[in-house]
């Protein structure tokens, strides 16, 4: 029986199964009563290891996030945090170089703090090596697959991000669009698994859709920030004029590529389209909105913290889980069919 079998029966959800666990405050009584009584009908007890992971350890979640300028990251924050305070956990955050070593930090939070679990916001999957082991506390990657490790302690909770990424290449196409260009990520780097996968889905659709060499042509890396977005954009369109379309994969990344075409003349969506990825809150305010694929970040959220509060107090292995994703038509699109269309007329 698990933590989560005991939040099932008894009809609480984990995070107050946890306070009575720990003999926290915060729980009502009948709800205190009813846990306590379905883990004594069905004689649980917390995996020992955990146990004594726990007396030695702190109190607190700690949450490391790779860059500083990524929205989406910072509404999944904002979100987790909540939901470690209705559980009555505490968190420390901290925030590393876009190029920073995750693990390393990770390391060094637990010798620190003793931290009970860590949390990614991004990773780099190759860093994952045998550092892991001696972490010795439950992780969860935010945002990024984490399937490939091998390693039991790991967890991950992500969308399909070559999937969602070649649904919104075919959207561009459809629209008319195949001189396409990318921004975004560093591929050369294909330990950067995010970009890496994103890059796969342009890759996927360019070849299905038969669109050539455009990505060897019209591909700038740049990292997940506005401005990087705005200096990559108008590179893009110094050595490319002609083409129509921009995906970016980031919003923010969008963000910036948006206010570099209009500075260089360039009207969206009428003269390029831009199209983005995470669908943060910032794009139901451009002008024009941003066309994009949306994360649902409250699901990500609360399923990452349920996975590592269940495996701060019971041994099971990572869990890896992908949530759904939208791809949101707006404003930033234009139907270049529809041009063709009114011209043969």
């Amino acid at each position: 029986m698990t933590i989560k079998d005991i939040a099932k029966l008894s009809g609480y959800g984990i995070g107050t199964v946890s306070r009575v666990l720990n003999n926290r405050m915060g729980v009502s009584e009948k709800a205190r009563e009813k846990i306590l009584q379905v883990i004594e009908e069905n004689n649980f007890e917390p995996n020992e290891s955990a146990r004594s992971l726990k007396r030695r350890s702190g109190s607190a979640i700690g949450i490391i996030i790779k860059g500083n300028q990524n929205l989406l990251f910072a509404d999944i924050l904002e979100k987790i945090q909540r939901r470690l305070v209705q559980y009555g956990e505490d968190a420390i955050v901290e925030y590393i170089d876009e190029d920073g070593d995750e693990v390393e930090y990770a390391v060094r939070l637990l010798r620190d703090h003793c931290v009970k679990g860590i949390m990614f916001l991004g990773a780099n999957l190759s860093l994952f090596d045998e550092r892991v082991e001696s972490l010795e506390v439950p992780c969860v990657i935010v945002t990024v697959d984490g399937s490939s490790l091998k390693h039991k302690n790991i967890s991950s909770v992500c969308v399909d991000d070559e999937k969602a990424t070649y649904e919104m290449m075919k959207y561009l196409v459809q629209k008319g669009h195949v001189n396409i260009s990318v921004i975004g990520g560093n591929v050369a780097n294909s330990e950067n698994e995010m970009s890496a996968a994103r890059f796969r889905g342009c890759q996927r659709c360019a070849g299905e859709y038969h669109l050539g060499d455009i990505l060897e042509k019209n591909y700038v890396s740049c990292k997940y920030s506005t401005e990087e977005g705005y200096h990559a954009a108008k590179k893009l369109l110094q050595m490319n004029p002609e083409i129509t379309a921009i995906f970016a994969m980031s919003d923010t990344i969008a963000l910036g590529a948006m206010r570099a075409a209009e500075d260089m003349g360039f009207h969206v969506p009428n003269d390029i389209s831009i199209a983005g990825f995470d669908g943060i809150f910032l794009t139901d305010y451009s002008v024009p909105r941003l066309s994009t694929v949306w994360q649902d970040s409250s699901l990500l959220a609360i399923r990452s913290v349920e996975l590592l509060l269940t495996r701060t107090h019971y041994d099971v292995d990572g869990e890896h889980e992908r949530v759904s994703f939208e791809l949101m038509e707006r404003e930033s699109v234009a139907d270049r069919n529809l041009g063709r269309k009114l011209s043969s007329l």
